[in-house]
C-alpha cells in the first residue's frame, strides 16, 4: 500500500471477457496470464487464473486470484524510508444471471498485503433492448479497507480504516452497421484515512542544512468524485476497428483530469488480430498539494503525493492475439496466446526530484517517470 502509482495496472486484461451483450452469459473460459511492471523504481509482476463456468443457461460463475510481488525503491521510498519487497493476493468470486434480456452481475473481491487489506462487494445490472441495439448498465461497488503500517518487516500497531463507494451507468447504442457508441458515468465516494502512513511534506526549515524538513502529511476525511466518458468504435469492411475515447474526471480535492485515448485493430493471416493505441493524461494538481511548504504545519490540509501534483503522460500500446483450434483436448473448443506491451511516460510539472542535494530547496529538477507494462495470457473456451 505504500506506493498505489501500480495499482492502475490494467490487471483485468481480462476485461474483454466480460464485455459483451447484455442478453447471453459469458463464454465458459480460462485465462493463465503473468504481469510485469516496472518504473520509478516499483516492480510489480505475478500470475493470475481466472476460470468461467455455466452452471445452467441461466447462472455462470466466476473465481480468480491474482498475486502481485512488489518491490520498491521509488522516489518516495529513497527519500523517506527504506526500499521493500511484498505480495499481494486478491481472489475475485462472481456470479452472472441471465433473465430475459436482463444480465444480473454479483461478486465479491479480497485484497491482502501486509499493510494493506480491502473488501469490495459488487452488483451490476444490464438490460438489452430496442431489438439488441442498446445496452443500459447500473452498477453499486462497497468497499471497506484497513490500512496497516509495516517497518523493515514488522507490523506495527497502527490501523485506520476507509470506506469507498462508486455508482455507475453506462449506456452502449449501435449507430449504424458499422459504429458502435459508448456513454458512461460514475460518481465515486471514499470517506477515512485516505493517505499513505508513510509519506510526509517537507517544508522549509533554515535550522537544517539541506534546507528542509519533513513532516506526516493530513488529508481530508472524505473524497467525492465525478467522470464522464465517451466511446466510438468504428467496424472498417477490411476486417479491421478504429475506436477512440475521451474521459473527464473531477473531484472535491481540486483535480481536474483528461484521457484522450485511440487505438486500431486489425486482423491478419485469419488467427491473428494485431492492434496498436495511444493515450495522452492530463491532469491539475490537488488543492492542498505543495512540492514544498514555506513552513511547518502551514495549512489545515497537506500532501506531497506525486499522485496529487500535476503531471501529463503519454502511453503507447501493442497488443498481438493468436487463435488456436487444439485437437487435444477434444473438450477445448478454442484457445488463444495473447501479449500486450506499454510504454509510459510521465512528466510531472511541480514534483521535484530532491535527490538532487546540491539544489536550493525548491529550485531541484522536476521529475519524470518511464514505466513499462507487459501482460501475457493464454486463454481456453470449452
Amino acid at each position: 500500500m505504500r506506493h498505489a502509482s501500480w495499482r492502475w495496472l490494467p490487471v483485468i486484461a481480462f476485461a474483454v471477457i466480460a464485455a459483451g451483450r447484455a442478453d447471453v452469459l459469458p463464454d465458459d473460459r480460462t485465462d493463465l496470464l503473468y504481469h510485469f511492471f516496472s518504473g520509478g523504481g516499483i516492480t510489480v509482476q505475478g500470475p493470475s487464473v481466472l476460470i468461467r463456468k455455466k452452471v445452467n443457461d441461466s447462472v455462470s460463475l466466476s473465481y480468480q486470484y491474482y498475486l502481485d510481488m512488489i518491490s520498491s525503491a521509488s522516489i518516495d521510498v529513497v527519500t523517506q524510508a527504506s526500499p521493500y519487497k511484498e505480495h499481494r493476493v486478491q481472489q475475485n468470486f462472481g456470479v452472472d444471471y441471465l433473465h430475459g434480456n436482463t444480465l444480473y452481475s454479483a461478486g465479491y473481491i479480497s485484497s491482502i498485503e501486509p499493510d494493506y487489506n480491502s473488501k469490495t462487494a459488487y452488483f451490476n445490472v444490464s438490460q438489452t433492448m430496442f431489438g439488441d441495439l442498446t445496452t443500459v448498465n447500473f452498477g453499486y461497488t462497497q468497499g471497506w479497507d484497513v490500512v496497516g503500517k509495516v517497518d523493515k518487516g514488522v507490523v506495527q500497531p497502527f490501523r485506520a480504516d476507509a470506506d469507498r463507494k462508486n455508482y455507475a451507468v453506462g449506456l452502449s447504442q449501435v449507430m449504424t452497421r458499422n459504429m458502435l457508441l459508448g456513454l458512461n458515468f460514475e460518481t465515486d465516494m471514499s470517506s477515512g484515512y485516505l493517505h499513505s502512513p508513510y509519506r510526509a511534506v517537507r517544508f522549509l526549515d533554515p535550522l537544517v542544512a539541506r534546507g528542509y524538513s519533513y513532516e506526516p502529511e493530513k488529508y481530508p476525511d472524505t473524497r467525492t468524485s465525478n467522470a464522464a466518458s465517451v466511446q466510438i468504435k468504428y467496424y472498417l469492411p477490411i476486417h479491421a476497428a478504429l475506436d477512440g475515447s475521451y474521459r473527464f474526471f473531477t473531484d472535491t480535492w481540486g483535480i481536474d483530469a483528461n484521457t484522450v485515448e485511440g487505438g486500431y485493430t486489425q486482423t491478419a493471416f485469419s488467427n491473428w488480430t494485431l492492434s496498436a493505441s495511444a493515450r495522452y493524461y492530463w491532469q491539475s494538481h490537488a488543492t492542498f498539494y505543495s512540492d514544498l511548504f514555506p513552513y511547518e504545519n502551514s495549512q489545515n490540509f497537506m500532501a506531497r503525493d506525486r499522485e496529487l501534483a500535476q503531471f501529463h503522460s503519454i502511453t503507447g500500446e501493442l497488443g498481438a492475439s493468436y487463435e488456436f483450434h487444439p485437437g487435444w483436448p477434444s473438450w477445448i473448443d478454442k484457445g488463444s496466446v495473447n501479449l500486450d506491451m506499454e510504454r509510459m511516460i510521465i512528466n510531472y510539472l511541480d514534483f521535484r526530484d530532491v535527490l538532487y542535494t546540491n539544489d536550493r530547496p525548491g529550485h531541484e529538477p522536476l521529475y519524470n517517470l518511464d514505466a513499462t507494462v507487459a501482460q501475457f495470457f493464454i486463454s481456453f473456451w470449452y
